[in-house]
């Protein structure tokens, strides 16, 4: 009796032992069988950044090592715009933004369209003094963006400029009252202002989303009065720009 006493201890030893051995085989089991059935976090955070890396260097590739973002410059990765966003829009009046022409080298180059400042100091080879476009600089030049007329319209008075999108009336007989062609004509000049806005938004669209240009300001109303204001006609460039009915008419 004594030794089987003796021996008690032995075999609960071992029977712990055992269930041991089974709960940890159990385990092994269970982890593989995770293993087996998908990928971790781990690797999908890998594979996501892998391909984000990828994507960053074709960008930087095709774009002749001018992005990592396939052209895509949020204004926070420029730092011209982000001074400009801390320091404060500049707005200035219309004598003061003539000053900002490239003339004066401590100063940076500055354009207008449609009321908002754009500077263009990165591209002195063509605003800058003897560039081709120097002209437009220091002023708001709108309605020269419109009309193609760089010596006549540079202003921001648009007044008239929808004139060269209304059609020429040269037929004479076409059949329609008064009343008609008074309709006609007033939904034609409405359908020309609409696209005078386009025309607008277009150029100003195209300074603010140049990866070289960026906003700085608006111009300011100095109370000067234009006193050619609402009285410019079309210049000659504009009006051979001109649809003509007749061809509307061979057109349709």
């Amino acid at each position: 009796m004594s030794e089987l006493r003796q021996r008690q201890p032995a075999t609960s030893a071992g029977s712990n032992r055992n269930a041991e051995s089974k709960t940890q085989r159990r385990q092994e089991r269970r982890a593989d069988a995770e293993e087996s059935h998908g990928i971790s976090t781990l690797d999908i955070i890998r594979i996501i950044a892998t391909l984000i890396l990828a994507s960053c260097g074709l960008s930087y590739y095709i774009t002749n090592s001018e992005s990592l973002l396939w052209g895509y410059r949020p204004w926070f990765t420029r730092w011209p715009v982000v001074k400009t966003y801390l320091t404060g829009p500049i707005n200035l009046t219309p004598s003061e933004l003539s000053l900002y022409n490239g003339s004066d080298p401590n100063l940076p180059i500055y354009l207008a369209v449609n009321g908002s400042i754009f500077d263009v100091s990165a591209n002195p080879a063509i605003y800058g003094p003897g560039g081709s476009y120097n002209f437009f600089t220091g002023r708001d030049a709108t309605r020269a963006f419109v009309t193609g007329c760089f010596k006549d319209d540079l202003t921001a008075d648009l007044i008239g400029a929808e004139e060269m999108f209304v059609p020429v009336e040269d037929v004479e007989q076409e059949g329609i009252t008064n009343a008609q062609r008074k309709i006609r004509r007033e939904k034609e000049v409405r359908l020309a202002r609409t696209a005078v806005e386009k025309t607008v938004d277009r150029w100003e669209g195209f300074f603010r989303n140049h990866k070289k240009y960026f906003q700085v300001g608006r111009v300011l109303d100095d109370g000067v009065v234009d006193a050619e204001k609402g009285k410019r006609v079309l210049c000659e460039s504009a009006r051979t720009q001109r649809p003509k009915r007749s061809e509307m008419k061979e057109q349709s």
